[in-house]
């Protein structure tokens, strides 16, 4: 086609094989549109696409993803605003003439497969690295391995005893995002071998497991040693996740990099799996970080909260970082 359509927030460009989208960058433009700046939909990723009247004069041409074809949509679960999804356009109404005849040349070039789900991922991951600041630690992703560095001022006791993680993306079989505007937001990681638990009591309830396809392990697959315990019920102890709070995690730097995650998860599962799904604390440390843990651990031992031997062990390991 090869025509532009420009809309509130967005301006969509059509090509033989695929839509562009850019979105606008302003102060009333949704941050999650800024975050992402413009996407490329191949029309092999849609299933449908309607037009329907929108608020206030206007009418909202929206590009229906097909199920599992976007890591974002993927990773973000039903659980996004109609003013952030992505794939809606909003035009006044006195256009409405011009956008049924986008909508129709959409129409015609989807895919002979768009009624059935993707087998894969046909739309582009936000790109690493990144990172986002979330209540209880500092989240990374690298593009290889993601990475929680806790705070001592929002991480429970069980996160501050387990220590900083890494995760390399070969040992993840999925992500679960719940996005911090509902109640109890967070980003929690699979670790292959360990099924999804309910969280307990306080901890909220979060989507399904976000794998894909052949991204669960079965029971009694063979993906090298197999964990002894079961994931923490809770989230807020579990050290594969981070919480989310007011400020903290915004949908604008999670979402994104949940997606990410997910995408790299659903490109490396079938590559052998690395010893060690979890590694805590590697590499040389800076003294002056050490010594701050090493006191906020005192203080847990002073307040009865970690034994005398766990005090211990964890000094130990973490004079061992030095």
């Amino acid at each position: 086609m090869g025509d532009v359509l420009a809309g509130i927030h967005a301006t969509w460009e059509f090509d033989t094989d695929s839509v562009l989208i850019r979105f606008e960058r302003g102060i009333r433009t949704p941050k999650l549109f800024q975050s992402l700046r413009e996407r490329r939909v191949p029309h092999a990723a849609l299933s449908s696409v309607t037009l329907t009247p929108g608020k206030r004069g206007t009418v909202v041409l929206r590009a229906v993803p097909r199920p599992g074809a976007d890591p974002l949509v993927e990773a973000a679960a039903g659980q996004l605003k109609d003013g952030c999804d992505p794939y809606r356009l909003v035009l006044p109404a006195e256009r409405e003439t011009l956008a049924e005849y986008y909508a129709d040349e959409l129409r015609a070039r989807l895919g002979p497969d768009a009624a059935e789900p993707a087998e894969r991922f046909l739309v582009a991951a936000p790109e690493a690295p990144m990172q986002f600041k979330a209540y209880d630690g500092r989240a990374a992703f690298d593009g290889h391995r993601v990475s929680f560095r806790w705070f001592w001022t929002g991480a429970s006791t069980a996160k501050w005893k387990a220590g900083d993680q890494t995760f390399p993306v070969t040992e993840l079989s999925g992500v679960e995002w719940r996005s911090p505007e509902a109640f109890e937001g967070y980003l929690r990681l699979v670790p292959r071998g360990l099924e999804t638990a309910v969280p307990g009591p306080g901890a909220g309830e979060g989507p399904a497991r976000i794998s894909g396809p052949g991204l669960v392990a079965e029971p009694g697959a063979a993906h090298g040693p197999q964990p002894v315990a079961a994931r923490p019920a809770r989230v807020d102890q579990d050290p594969a996740a981070v919480i989310f709070g007011l400020g903290y995690g915004p949908v604008h730097e999670s979402l994104p990099f949940a997606a990410a995650v997910l995408e790299s998860v659903r490109r490396n599962h079938s590559a052998p799996a690395v010893p060690a799904a979890v590694l805590a604390g590697a590499g040389r440390r800076d003294p002056a970080d050490i010594a701050e843990r090493i006191r906020h651990l005192g203080e847990l031992h002073r307040a009865g909260l970690v034994t005398d031997d766990e005090f211990s062990t964890k000094k130990a390991q973490l004079l061992a970082e030095l």
